[in-house]
């Protein structure tokens, strides 16, 4: 039964990515752990491959509408792929399995992971419920006005952070580039999506370089449902509004936080 949920969790995963641009990757990991037994560590690595080829999916369909500022893009994602690949390549296979045994206190990798990836969720949702005033989408006078700055800080620390829960960080990646950026947020997103394909791979590269076992028949099945998903959410998309979903699905991914640290810190 467990199981079944499981792939259909992929399914939704897709689904919510087609219908919103985003969002969706945020579920990856706790699918993978507590419906399919998946290690965390491995799931993570899992995750970005998931997200890699899914986002990819949706990043052609935006290029091929033109929704996508490869100059942006660049900018942003030369020091998040330095910083992925970095943190898979050594970061994450350096981590102790014990981090914390003193006093009666013992906190494994694997706890201490997906706790920080309840937090991480916890932006996520943060970001999909509130109200954000943004730059229009009908508004064809738009300037892209960088701070290199802090447009290349943001794509390194999104980097570091897609490296160690897993997840695409499509959440952080779409404010930066509107507010740091100035685009408009249906540039933002597809650019988003071409930055958050290939960071995801670059990391599950870094992973296979590290010495990760990957099931290769489990994962394809697993991503295969889920591109199935993000065309049957793109078909959606043309009878259901993403936008009037994101908060919604903003207070699930919120509960779904709060249950990871429960189920890891009190009832384990």
């Amino acid at each position: 039964m467990m199981e079944i949920l499981g792939y259909l969790g992929a399914l939704l995963i897709g689904v919510v990515l087609g219908l919103m641009g985003g969002g969706g990757s945020i579920l990856a990991v706790p699918i993978l752990v507590y419906l399919l037994g998946v290690n965390p560590v491995l799931s993570t690595a899992y995750s970005l491959f998931i997200v890699g080829i899914t986002a990819s999916v949706g990043a052609a369909n935006n290029l091929r509408k033109g929704l996508v500022c490869l100059k942006t893009a660049t900018v942003f994602a030369i020091p998040s792929f330095i910083a992925v690949y970095l943190t898979r390549r050594f970061l994450v296979p350096a981590m102790p399995e014990v981090l914390i045994d003193s006093g009666g206190i013992l906190l494994t990798r694997e706890v201490a992971l997906m706790v920080f990836f309840a937090a991480i969720m916890l932006l996520a949702a943060y970001s999909m419920i509130r109200k954000r005033k943004t730059v229009s989408e009908e508004d064809e006078t738009w300037e892209a006005q960088f701070n290199y700055f802090y447009v290349v800080l943001e794509g390194g620390i999104v980097g570091v952070l897609t490296g160690i829960v897993g997840a695409g960080g499509g959440f952080l990646i779409i404010p930066a580039l509107v507010i740091l950026v100035g685009l408009p947020m249906k540039l933002a997103v597809g650019t988003s999506l071409i930055i958050v394909a290939v960071k995801s791979l670059i990391g599950f590269v870094g992973d296979i370089q590290a010495g990760q076992a990957i099931d290769w028949g489990f994962l394809m099945g697993f991503t295969g449902l889920t591109i199935l998903g993000v065309l049957l959410g793109g078909y959606l998309s043309n009878f259901i509004s993403g936008a009037k979903l994101k908060k919604g699905f903003g207070w699930f991914v919120l509960a779904m936080a709060v249950f990871i640290v429960l189920k890891e810190l009190v009832f384990k």
